[in-house]
């Protein structure tokens, strides 16, 4: 682990120990840094979960991720800074109906350091949270941006936010650690499964000071903090990678596949 060339892609050159506010500030430069994003997957290629790999992606290159690549990198940062971290899987209740069950296709990370325990996770995408939660408690919880709150269900937890005065559940897991060969099936499924959302759509996010940036497919939304939205639809390619370098900070070297692609989907590959 490159800790300086992490620390420095998002901007943090504050203490280095392992406590709560080290944790909720490296938690939020990352969110505000490092994008969620699946061109990779939406594009059929390999998603590598090897920790150099990642770290060249996200750090050197530039380039965003998603849950699996993201808190891969922000767990080795933090093990670096002190802090013991333990991987957990969870099932994704976003968007679902109630009571659907879903596979673990979900990373995240229980945090421990100076006698506490805390959640993080900076992949989650248009919701990710950009601050940590206490593990010992079921209240609503505050973060730079929505309230949040663990509920317990059984022997599992429950990630919710409140979004437009209703509690909206994200995810639910249990406190079994993973080791990385564990996340490696859902990884591939996702990349690789043509019923798969992020093989089927670009979904790209970034949060920021004032809200939330959030592209699916080719609508472009503004979510600010005051709860207003503003959306805006990309006409072509060319709309699309200037979005991805003013809005996201991405620059993509497979400029031209992704141009096809999206051209394609969206129609205007005809039109012109």
């Amino acid at each position: 682990m490159d800790l300086a060339a992490y620390l420095a892609r998002i901007g943090y050159d504050g203490p280095h120990a392992a406590t709560h506010a080290v944790l909720a500030e490296v938690v939020l430069r990352h969110t505000l840094s490092i994008p969620f994003e699946n061109i990779d997957a939406f594009l059929g290629q390999r998603v590598s979960l090897d920790p150099g790999v990642v770290a060249r992606k996200l750090v050197t290159s530039g380039r965003g991720g998603w849950c699996f690549e993201q808190n891969l990198l922000l767990g080795n940062a933090l093990r670096a800074l002190g802090f013991e971290v333990i991987d957990l899987a969870a099932r994704v209740m976003w968007g679902r109906p109630a009571g659907v069950a879903t596979a673990r296709t979900h990373r995240l990370l229980h945090v421990r350091g100076g006698g506490q325990e805390w959640l993080a996770d900076v992949g989650f995408g248009g919701q990710t949270l950009t601050g940590v939660l206490r593990m010992d408690t079921e209240d609503e919880q505050a973060t730079p941006h929505e309230l949040f709150r663990l509920r317990r269900m059984g022997d599992e937890r429950v990630l919710e936010s409140l979004v437009c005065h209703e509690w909206l559940a994200l995810c639910s897991f249990g406190m079994q650690p993973q080791l990385p060969i564990d996340f490696e099936a859902a990884n591939y499924q996702l990349a690789h499964d043509p019923a798969s959302l992020f093989t089927q759509q670009l979904v790209v996010s970034r949060a920021t000071r004032q809200g939330r940036q959030v592209l699916r497919g080719n609508e472009l939304a503004f979510h600010a903090l005051d709860g207003s939205t503003r959306r805006e639809m990309l006409p072509d390619s060319a709309a699309l990678l200037a979005a991805l370098r003013a809005v996201f900070g991405i620059e993509v070297s497979d400029v031209l596949q992704l141009a096809a692609k999206f051209d394609v989907q969206t129609g205007s590959a005809a039109r012109s």
